[in-house]
């Protein structure tokens, strides 16, 4: 190697991008599928505030058949959007030949992921307390023969059948009553239920991202051990060019002495 190619390589710096490399291939799919999700969790979270500021009407004066419907509504629709959400996770979990700036997306889908499930689960849990409290309240009045707290318009409809049909009266009340007992009954089961389910889920996006994070490590380590290396190997290319210059130094040195002595030579000879 001549000295002239030593110094333009030590000049170069010692990381360089090759197209090839999968660490710099661009992956238009994993991007396209990671913003999709992106949206999907954004829709997510809208729900969850939704439906906290209707759970808070549970058991209020405010509670009526339809804050009920929309609760249950957007129950359902978040536990589904979350199933569909975890799925998708899981595969950018699993996707292979990513760049840095899409692994830090992998991580940031995984942490909001994260993040929201677990609001959903205190909104979810919220919700279970106030159907038990209400179905047990409602259980406990048609035992003492009292008026159930059914929201406002179904109240008002079983007002007007008794007073259309006054000797079917207080076995409608008995059937009306029953029917939303067994309502907020079929609610707590689906929510613990779902609370079940998507726990599951939780741990499994855990599991995967734990191991992902393990392989990630074992990168770092192998990153960090590259560039000791490479420190390494630089610090002994700066040591050999340094000796190869002053070899060089040298060289001329004895390159100037040899002239001197042949010219002396030459001139005694010429002069004898």
């Amino acid at each position: 190697m001549s000295f002239e190619r030593l110094d333009s390589l030590e000049a170069q710096p010692t990381t360089f991008r090759r197209s090839d490399d999968p660490q710099y291939r661009d992956d238009p799919e994993f991007d396209r599928f990671a913003e999709n999700l992106s949206n999907q969790l954004f829709n997510l979270t809208s729900n969850i505030s939704r439906l906290s500021n209707q759970i808070a009407l549970l058991g209020t004066k405010r509670d009526t058949e339809r804050v009920r419907e929309r609760v249950h509504d957007l129950l359902e629709e978040t536990r589904g959007g979350f199933k569909d959400v975890g799925e998708g996770i899981k595969k950018v979990q699993m996707w292979e030949d990513i760049n840095p700036s899409q692994k830090w997306t992998q991580q940031k889908l995984s942490s909001e992921f994260k993040a929201n499930l677990e609001e959903f689960q205190v909104v979810q849990r919220r919700a279970l307390e106030k159907q038990r409290a209400s179905a047990a309240a409602a259980r406990t009045a048609l035992e003492e023969g009292g008026p159930i707290s059914a929201g406002a318009e179904a109240q008002q409809q079983l007002e007007q059948r008794q007073l259309e049909q006054p000797d079917l009266a207080n076995q409608n009340e008995v059937d009306f009553q029953e029917h939303l007992i067994i309502e907020r009954e079929t609610e707590i089961r689906n929510i613990e239920q779902s609370v079940g389910e998507l726990n599951e889920l939780f741990r499994d996006v855990a599991h995967i991202v734990h191991e992902q994070g393990g392989q990630l490590d074992i990168i770092s380590e192998n990153v960090e051990r590259v560039t000791h290396d490479t420190r390494g190997a630089n610090i002994e290319l700066r040591s050999a060019s340094r000796y190869q210059k002053g070899a060089r130094n040298k060289a001329c040195c004895l390159l100037i002495i040899l002239a001197v002595i042949l010219a002396i030579i030459v001139l005694a000879v010429t002069l004898g």
